[in-house]
């Protein structure tokens, strides 16, 4: 069963689920997100399995929905140019922020820099053989099709591997920026963001700075009945001051919409030009953590 609604609605949603006794929902993180800020507790599912799949989905929803329906939600990884590579499946372990381990068919590797496999990097898939869920090649403007000459598909995204095999997704390789010279993961921030209870959605990525280079700005949707001042400000920094060591703190943040894609991704490439074309020019309702003395001492 498929949800066609002229519009999405996260108390349509649920009402759906339980007028119909669905037994398995399958969902992007957004709607997730979303499906947490209603009264969702008190809705009389029947579901039995509960996935999340388009991009990482940050812990703290996946305990949120654990407390209130008693189920894990199962994480997975894939591409356009693939089927799934990595998944929860039925039966294993769910690690809280783990994308699980390679699915039949794949054989996963982390690439440094040098193209040496280690603990952490570029996420890649073997090519010796290709495997038959990996794409034949991009279409060129001639019409052949061109398909990169290498040892192993690199995917652009950045993954950890831990002893028993199981994949953590870091970020993007375009998303993930220095500041103070110190790599920062801009999921591992919004991660963190979304432990606040005033934080519906956020996106983090660099502001420019004359003496770090950058510095984290997260961009946040607030929840319903949430007023974008300074006092929701303050508690946001003071929060995320108490979880993160001082290089990955948030120095600065913007109460607005996020722009997203058809299928709800959020484009934080867009936030990037935005951020970029300001020059250094405050926004409406952006805040600076500079703009706090009690933050300061």
């Amino acid at each position: 069963m498929a949800a066609d609604l002229p519009r999405f609605s996260a108390k349509a949603i649920l009402q759906i689920l339980e007028e119909n006794a669905v037994t398995s929902l399958c969902a992007p993180p957004t709607v997730w997100r979303m499906l947490v800020q209603e009264d969702f507790a008190s809705c009389r599912t029947q579901l039995r399995e509960v996935v999340s799949a388009g991009e990482p989905l940050n812990p703290e929803i996946i305990e949120r929905v654990k407390a209130a329906w008693g189920l894990v939600i199962r994480d997975g990884y894939g591409q356009t140019e693939t089927t799934a590579q990595i998944g929860n499946t039925p039966g294993q372990r769910v690690e809280s922020g783990s994308m699980g381990k390679p699915l039949p068919g794949f054989r996963i590797r982390i690439l440094d820099e040098k193209g040496h496999d280690s603990c952490e990097g570029e996420l890649a898939v073997a090519l010796d053989p290709p495997p038959v869920g990996l794409m034949l090649g991009y279409l060129q403007r001639d019409g052949s099709v061109a398909f990169p000459q290498t040892a192993a598909y690199r995917t652009g995204d950045l993954a950890a591997v831990d002893a028993e095999g199981r994949v953590t997704f870091i970020g993007r390789t375009d998303d993930v920026f220095k500041a103070s010279d110190y790599r920062i993961s801009p999921f591992e921030l919004e991660s963190m963001l979304l432990e606040h209870p005033s934080v519906a959605e956020a996106a983090v990525v660099p502001a420019p700075h004359a003496l770090r280079t950058s510095v984290p700005k997260a961009f946040i949707r607030l929840a319903e009945g949430c007023l974008p001042d300074k006092a929701s400000a303050l508690q946001i920094f003071e929060h995320t001051r108490l979880r993160a060591a001082p290089f990955k703190r948030v120095r600065r943040l913007q109460f607005c919409d996020l722009p997203k894609t058809t299928s709800g991704k959020i484009i934080r490439a867009e936030l990037r030009r935005q951020e970029g074309k300001k020059q250094g020019e405050r926004q409406e309702n952006e805040f600076w953590e500079s703009d706090f003395p009690e933050l300061q001492q």
